[in-house]
């Protein structure tokens, strides 16, 4: 099987190369809002929206005109990349899957992209990469580089530039090395409660953060716009944010990493975390209620990272040999894992669960893991294709593992 995998190093570059870099990402993002308001214009017009290869077209003239002559300056290839990003924007609106594209602003997320690993040449031994039009260029080297080179993607966070090297290699395919399922149930008091009965406690990185964040912000607020206190102050503010964005991905690839590589099958909550974030403030015609606690609960929720923590399981799972199974989150704290009473009585308090119709008890988050291992069990069962070899091999184990499982809470199979 072919694994995708990225490398990410701090650069180190000298101050010609650090000015050449940000005009490169000036130069991306002028093409990928000028692509978008032409985009823009069509779709409120009612006409088809130009394709990959128009735009690439329009970009040449936009080259050779006399107004834009410093396009010329920065790699082709890198602007095409942003167009490319641009029709992936559009396609993902008409999917469904976002909202209409934005346009992009100056100093946030800065990069630019090479598509083609020819031009690329990577010197692991020095630690140093060579760039299209960018030269040869260090880079803190923390681990080695495995596969072989597919793009290249230059990135500026919070006044670094950062590169993202992405690779191709073939594995094999894996089998789950565990024989063990967990079922888990995120949530805001305790970020992560497994279907055994442990938890991990929640790290809440922007709350510790809050307060210097404030008093970061509210000094950024009084100075001069873009005088040098201003940029020293917004220098700070990016700063703060990175520190907690750092925080919460190292929290989290820890957790995720050792999941994986404990559990053949992990069942989680299929939550739709954009829905139940969303602002509870309304409008001047219909008011919202309870605006200032909601505001609140959307801040935690956002903090603790619960689609990242979903999205890292399923690739890490991928490569150990292990199957994510995301199950509707309907009733799975309300229903009694014993004798399968649904009510929403059995659950009179935040932590507390006692059923109302055989006295079962435990907390409320440990019976709702256990329901979501035992809804992700009974999907996978349904789910299961028998007709490759090596996968029935490890759809094997993975169903073996969710018996266990079963057992082990005492909870009675499906």
């Amino acid at each position: 099987m072919q694994r995708l995998q990225a490398y990410k190093y701090e650069l180190m570059p000298d101050g010609q190369q650090k000015r050449s870099m940000s005009r490169f990402a000036g130069s991306c993002r002028f093409v990928y809002n000028k692509g978008l308001a032409l985009q823009k214009e069509r779709y409120e017009a009612g006409e088809e929206k130009h394709s990959y290869s128009a735009l690439c077209k329009l970009l040449t003239q936009w080259r050779a005109s006399f107004e834009t002559p410093w396009l010329c300056d920065s790699p082709s290839q890198a602007l095409q990349q942003s167009l490319k990003d641009l029709e992936r924007a559009y396609a993902n609106f008409f999917a469904k899957r976002t909202e209409f594209p934005r346009f992009k602003r100056k100093g946030v997320r800065d990069s630019f992209r090479y598509p083609q690993p020819q031009q690329i040449k990577l010197d692991e031994a020095n630690s140093r990469i060579f760039l299209p039009k960018l030269g040869w260029m260090r880079y803190r080297n923390s681990r080695n580089i495995q596969g072989v080179l597919r793009n290249v993607t230059v990135l500026l966070r919070a006044g670094k530039w950062f590169v993202s090297i992405q690779t191709e290699r073939e594995v094999d395919r894996p089998l789950p090395k565990s024989t063990s399922a967990i079922g888990i149930d995120v949530g805001i008091v305790r970020f992560a409660t497994f279907s055994d009965g442990s938890y991990l406690a929640p790290l809440s990185s922007f709350k510790w953060h809050e307060a210097a964040l404030r008093k970061a912000q509210q000094s950024l607020s009084r100075k001069e716009k873009f005088s040098s206190n201003w940029r020293k102050a917004k220098r700070k503010v990016q700063r703060l944010h990175a520190r907690i964005g750092n925080a919460r991905h190292d929290y989290l690839h820890k957790a995720t990493t050792t999941i994986s590589k404990n559990h053949a099958m992990v069942c989680i909550e299929d939550l739709q975390v954009r829905n139940m974030s969303k602002s509870a403030t309304g409008t001047s015609e219909a008011p919202g209620r309870n605006v200032r606690a909601k505001s609140g609960l959307n801040k935690a929720i956002l903090d603790q990272g619960w689609f990242e923590f979903r999205r890292q399981l399923q690739y890490k799972l991928d490569w150990n040999g292990g199957m994510l199974i995301a199950v509707p989150p309907q009733n799975t704290s309300r229903t009694c894992p014993a004798c399968g009473h649904v009510s929403k009585d059995n659950r009179q308090t935040q932590a507390g669960f006692v059923c109302v119709e055989c006295g079962y008890k435990n907390n409320a988050d440990v019976v709702g893991a256990i329901n979501v291992l035992r809804a992700g069990h009974a999907r996978f069962a349904c789910e299961v294709n028998p007709k490759r070899d090596q996968q029935q091999e490890s759809a094997e184990v993975i169903q073996q593992s969710g018996n266990a499982s079963l057992d082990a809470v005492g909870i009675p199979r499906l």
